[in-house]
């Protein structure tokens, strides 16, 4: 790989600390959502009532926000990183496989955000309709149901690439 300059270097370490902090929070919100439903048919567990739920709904606007804004940090950095590294793609495969793999999980992330989007602009509206909320936050469940798994997997994978950068050619100095 060609040296790096320092801007891209820095746009590296952002785009690392947003995708881990991103990471973190995708988990989080995950366990927190289906702590809420139980079954397959997800309803809402018996410790639920019209008393604490929008406590409980509430709550969960941190892990939705963070989830949210680190993501597209995660991706304007790192697409600043490409830009600026000037990285061939040809002679490093791992920097291939983690660009290919955001461009195919990104729209299925974009419209699995837009579903958060609508979560957290009634939470925080100041009265809310816990019902909607509810069926929005199922209603992300049911969708690309087992995608959130498979993005985690995927995303975390990126560290072994980045690490170990498999699949690097080196560049002959007679072409």
């Amino acid at each position: 790989m060609t040296k790096l300059s320092t801007i891209s270097k820095i746009f590296a370490v952002l785009s690392l600390m947003a995708a881990s902090v991103w990471i973190g929070s995708y988990l989080t919100r995950l366990f927190l959502v289906y702590q809420l439903f139980e079954g397959p048919e997800l309803i809402l567990k018996g410790f639920i009532n019209e008393g604490n739920v929008n406590g409980i709904l509430f709550s969960i606007v941190p892990s939705l926000v963070v989830h949210f804004i680190s993501f597209i940090v995660m991706i304007i950095f790192l697409i600043l990183f490409y830009l600026t590294s000037k990285v061939s793609l040809r002679f490093n495969g791992w920097l291939f496989i983690i660009l290919i793999a955001v461009l195919i999980t990104l729209p299925f992330e974009i419209y699995l955000m837009l579903n958060d989007y609508k979560v957290i602009l009634a939470l925080n509206s100041g009265s809310f309709d816990s019902a909607n909320i509810i069926t929005l936050l199922r209603g992300r469940i049911k969708d690309l149901s087992s995608f959130s798994i498979v993005a985690i997997l995927t995303y975390l994978s990126f560290f072994y690439f980045i690490v170990f950068q498999p699949l690097t050619k080196k560049i002959d100095s007679q072409e």
